[in-house]
């Protein structure tokens, strides 16, 4: 029977920094949310759009949560009638390098699925 190695890895702490921001960038949807809000505030009819398959509900659920959690800005605009732009927090802004780098391994993964076939 072969010996059983250590883990080499620190054990993380009881609140583990990487268990926190997975809640918040693994839920359905909220890095496409993140990756359309990286470059500019958008309303929610053009996230929607940018998104497709997502409904209504969902984008609304997310957006809350992702305030909520300060990644998120909720900003309504005194036009007529008044409408809401969303736009990334300074603390969402530093999660875009995460979301493309998990663009780029996507990127790999498609293109190896296709060598496959």
């Amino acid at each position: 029977m072969l010996p059983r190695r250590k883990n080499p890895v620190q054990t993380p702490p009881v609140s583990c920094p990487l268990s926190t921001c997975m809640e918040v960038i693994g839920g359905a949807w909220t890095p496409n949310i993140i990756w359309y809000l990286s470059e500019r505030a958008r309303r929610f009819t053009e996230l929607k759009s940018d998104i497709p398959g997502i409904s209504a509900k969902m984008l609304t659920t997310r957006l809350k949560q992702l305030e909520e959690r300060g990644v998120v800005i909720r900003e309504v605009k005194p036009t007529s009638p008044p409408s809401v732009e969303y736009r990334l927090s300074d603390l969402g802004a530093e999660l875009k390098p995460a979301i493309e780098a998990i663009v780029q391994v996507g990127h790999k993964l498609k293109q190896r699925a296709q060598q496959a076939e």
